[in-house]
């Protein structure tokens, strides 16, 4: 079988490999799409700390090739999306059922190979059957499930307004979440003009590039000078993380989800904000509840079948598994706007 493995920071290796066997409690996902995250472009500079050689990509759906001798209820032939996580169901988290906080987790992808090859071995109960949804839909449910495990856990109400920092794959899944939830006012801000043109596509009522214009101006204009009920920063960076204190209203809610690759400092004015305006401030990670891997992955597939949130437009850039460099390279230098890369392992869908 085909394999690209990562042999250093940015630098794929096309390799022969002999197909994997399963292990009594694994299955074997022939690989038919694999996505690439929003994380994976600090990964490529800097961020890889899983070891050389590694397999990655923890966003993908397959056909069940092969399955262990311990395995039941999973057929040879079924479509399945997979959820790369891998808690130890030991650890007081796990036995909480809290499985994202787990202390002693692995992770298809980047601790084990992951959907960067042509057939993959994972465990038999870290698929989930996808029915008649597309397989670009199957890689797409592990961002969705991450969107959706943030959106559940900020609770939004019906009339609700808010605002989303980071209009990349998952942010505009926030925004589809939010809208499906009943938010009435949906404020996308960004920096790319481009993504903030999806975003108008995709539920927003307004949308604000932050670098040519005054996102508290605008965002006070938006909603009459009271600030947006939830914020939800979905893009990591040091700036917005900040900012999204700065727009919510008194008791408000902030939903942190992207990922800072920097110290993050607050001025006093933002910092005061949490506490003087009562500010409910959380943080989500991951995509899992109990019982494993959780409500926010049935809950996206079941949505995605309904047709009450729609996720396939979220691919930009499709690639076989052979043009993987130069699909990384595009990735890293952002010679193109983007937002979901996707693979092909066995052939474009």
């Amino acid at each position: 079988m085909k394999v690209a493995e990562l042999v250093d920071l940015n630098k794929f290796n096309l390799v022969e490999k002999d197909l994997p066997t399963p292990s009594s409690n694994e299955v074997r996902v022939k690989v038919m799409a694999a996505g690439t995250c929003g994380s994976d472009s600090h990964k490529m500079k800097a961020g890889w700390k899983y070891g050389f050689p590694a397999v990655m990509g923890h966003e993908f759906s397959g056909i069940i090739d092969a399955v262990g001798g311990n395995v039941e209820n999973i057929e040879v032939g079924e479509r399945v999306a997979v959820a790369p996580f891998i808690p130890c169901f030991e650890c007081e988290y796990c036995q909480s059922g809290m499985f994202q906080m787990c202390e002693n987790y692995a992770m298809v992808g980047q601790t084990q190979p992951g959907g960067f090859e042509q057939y993959v071995c994972v465990p038999a109960r870290n698929v989930l059957s996808i029915g008649n949804l597309s397989f670009t839909e199957g890689a797409l449910i592990e961002p969705m499930a991450v969107a959706m495990h943030a959106v559940m856990g900020i609770n939004p109400e019906i009339g609700d307004t808010a605002a989303v920092f980071g209009l990349g794959a998952i942010g505009d899944l926030v925004i589809r979440l939010l809208k499906a939830a009943g938010v009435v006012n949906i404020i996308g801000i960004d920096i790319d003009d481009k993504k903030l043109e999806k975003g108008l596509e995709e539920g927003c009522s307004y949308v604000i590039n932050s670098a040519k214009e005054s996102f508290e101006e605008k965002v006070a204009e938006y909603t009459n000078g009271q600030g947006v009920d939830i914020t939800m920063e979905c893009a990591g960076s040091k700036i917005t993380e900040e900012q999204s204190l700065l727009i919510t209203k008194r008791r408000g809610k902030v939903g942190f989800v992207g990922i800072a690759y920097s110290d993050v400092m607050l001025h006093k004015d933002a910092f005061e904000n949490i506490f003087r305006h009562e500010l409910t401030v959380k943080g989500f990670w991951n995509s899992y509840s109990a019982p494993f891997p959780g409500k926010e992955w049935t809950t996206s597939i079941e949505m995605v079948k309904n047709g009450s949130v729609k996720i396939k437009d979220l691919v930009t850039h499709k690639f076989e598994l052979d043009e993987i460099q130069d699909a990384f390279n595009m990735i890293v230098s952002r010679s193109e706007s983007y937002n979901k890369v996707m693979f092909y392992p066995n052939g474009i869908e």
